[in-house]
């Protein structure tokens, strides 16, 4: 399918069953509710996929499971975050393999690459495959920094595509229209920040609360695109302090905890990540809770 780079991209959790295999019943729940509610595509084995945590084969069994229930509803797009240029390389072929219709790219893992061996490695990932490639521009969490100039370079590479804009400078924005124009199209990946991508020229949203409140997600990305500006931002208010559990260390266990909450996944998490207890369960469940005793009508 053609990647548009345009509209909700959910950043799907991967649940597990109780004895730590995939759970594909919830998956494919989850799947369908993120289609349902109007996503444009479908992210797999990102950040809060819990890619570190994924075997390959587990990757690639969710890419087909996905393809082949989604039946060409919307383009799957499978992240790539390899430690190694030949491992990203074949990572990237097998997706293709598997019915991926994109690809999502992270500098390399692990080692702090410099320029000029991080654009190596996005080259050789953007000739080894004709899928469509976003990069992964997340600085904060990756420590590697994709500059203005390195997307200059990549202007010459055509499967490079878009951008998941997670730099936390919401500027940036601005700064990758006036250089580029329309080159790159640019998601944000960063649910705290996405009204405000969005209004000032972002094409999409990679988003993580949307796990658990889809149609939310969809409506103010929607409001945002008509210009409907004070409806967007009344409901961005309400939604904003449980989009600020995408930005905590613990995403992971804080989004499958809100999706218990609104029935669409299981708490379960891949060691060494443990379900959060104690106290800090007793502030997030108020925050989930609390959000949805006045949880706004969006049709």
């Amino acid at each position: 399918m053609q990647v548009t780079w345009q509209g909700v991209y959910p950043a799907l959790t991967t649940p597990f069953t109780a004895s730590d295999s995939l759970d594909f019943h919830a998956f494919g729940f989850n799947m369908e509710a993120q289609i349902d509610a109007g996503a444009e595509a479908l992210v797999l084995g990102g950040t809060l996929g819990e890619a570190s945590s994924l075997l390959n084969e587990e990757k690639y069994e969710l890419v087909r499971f996905t393809v082949e229930k989604s039946a060409g509803r919307v383009p799957v797009i499978m992240n790539i975050a390899e430690q190694t240029t030949r491992a990203a390389v074949a990572a990237a072929e097998e997706a293709q393999r598997s019915g991926a219709s994109g690809l999502m790219l992270l500098p390399p893992m692990r080692y702090n690459a410099d320029a000029r061996e991080v654009l190596a490695y996005f080259h050789a990932v953007a000739h080894a495959t004709s899928l469509p490639i976003m990069i992964y521009n997340n600085p904060v969490d990756y420590k590697t920094l994709v500059t203005l100039d390195m997307f200059e370079t990549m202007t010459q590479w055509p499967t490079i595509q878009a951008v998941k804009e997670s730099t936390r400078d919401v500027s940036n924005v601005t700064r990758m229209l006036s250089r580029f124009g329309n080159r790159f199209s640019i998601l944000c990946g960063v649910d705290t920040l996405a009204l405000e991508s969005l209004l000032l020229g972002a094409h999409g949203w990679v988003a993580g609360l949307v796990d658990a409140f889809p149609r939310e997600t969809v409506a103010i990305y929607r409001l945002a695109k008509a210009n409907r500006i004070e409806e967007a931002r009344r409901l961005y208010q309400w939604f904003l302090p449980l989009l600020e559990l995408d930005i905590h260390p613990k995403l992971v266990q804080y989004i499958k905890l809100a999706q218990v909450a609104t029935g669409l996944g299981t708490e379960h998490v891949r060691a060494p990540r443990l379900p959060i207890e104690g106290r800090e369960r007793e502030q997030v469940l108020k925050i989930i809770q609390d959000a949805l005793a006045c949880r706004p009508q969006v049709i």
